[in-house]
């Protein structure tokens, strides 16, 4: 993929991956769309780096996700790149009755806005002669850790997702990715830390980021990153058995 001369939307942008996509691709001379529930943050990242567009927007909810996608095409019809980020993390006990609030949030987040938001798009970035959405799934998603079952499921639900997409979309001019991060060193899963300002430690941001630029400039669809590539043996070798 052309990682310059892009106009490009990233959910989740306002923290860890997110916004670390947003600086690099910026930076790269691309225009950068970024969403997220806070809009404190939003103005905050939008005072440091003026380039940078932003919209509040909570993917959890359907009519965001719709009215997102009708402004973007409408505000900046270049847009020719999707990157589904925005994830939350949390713990679940399955042997006693579960919140299914909770439940709901992650699974909406996590699977049901890449899925909404991927659908809403796909016939506009098709009229592009470059185009791509890039998911981002987990290492979680090939071995899960029992402790947050719900959000190694959704993952390993986007895994499966985007398999079906690429496929569904090889006769069009949109690449489809997966990015599967290790454990890195972002807010994401402050649900089970008592300081909810400090990070869970892991893989550097800013390594990710070297390793995860390098698949996308390569047309590498499925990268496994650093210690993830340990959790994915192999493709699932039936696929294109299955799907001729």
């Amino acid at each position: 993929m052309q990682t310059t001369g892009n106009t490009i939307l990233i959910t989740g942008g306002t923290s860890g991956i997110g916004l670390a996509f947003a600086k690099e691709f910026l930076k790269l001379g691309n225009k950068v769309i970024i969403c997220g529930r806070r809009k404190n943050r939003l103005e905050e990242i939008q005072h440091q780096q003026k380039e940078i567009v932003t919209r509040v927007c909570d993917v959890a909810k359907t009519k965001d996700r719709e009215e997102l996608a009708a402004w973007v095409v409408t505000n900046f019809p270049d847009v020719n790149v999707l990157i589904n980020n925005a994830g939350v993390q949390l713990l679940t006990d399955l042997t006693k009755p579960v919140d299914l609030t909770r439940v709901n949030n992650e699974v909406e987040t996590n699977l049901t806005a890449p899925i909404h938001l991927s659908s809403l798009f796909a016939q506009h970035l098709s009229t592009k002669k470059e185009a791509a959405i890039i998911n981002i799934s987990s290492g979680l998603a090939f071995v899960p850790l029992s402790f947050m079952p719900v959000y190694c499921a959704t993952k390993a639900a986007i895994h499966s997702i985007t398999l079906s997409l690429r496929h569904q979309l090889k006769n069009t001019s949109i690449k489809v990715f997966e990015i599967a991060p290790p454990a890195v060193d972002t807010e994401l899963g402050s649900d089970r830390r008592e300081d909810k300002t400090l990070s869970h430690g892991g893989l550097p941001v800013d390594k990710f980021m070297e390793e995860a630029m390098e698949a996308i400039k390569n047309d590498i669809l499925e990268a496994p990153i650093a210690g993830a590539k340990n959790s994915r043996e192999k493709r699932e070798v039936l696929f294109d058995i299955m799907n001729p």
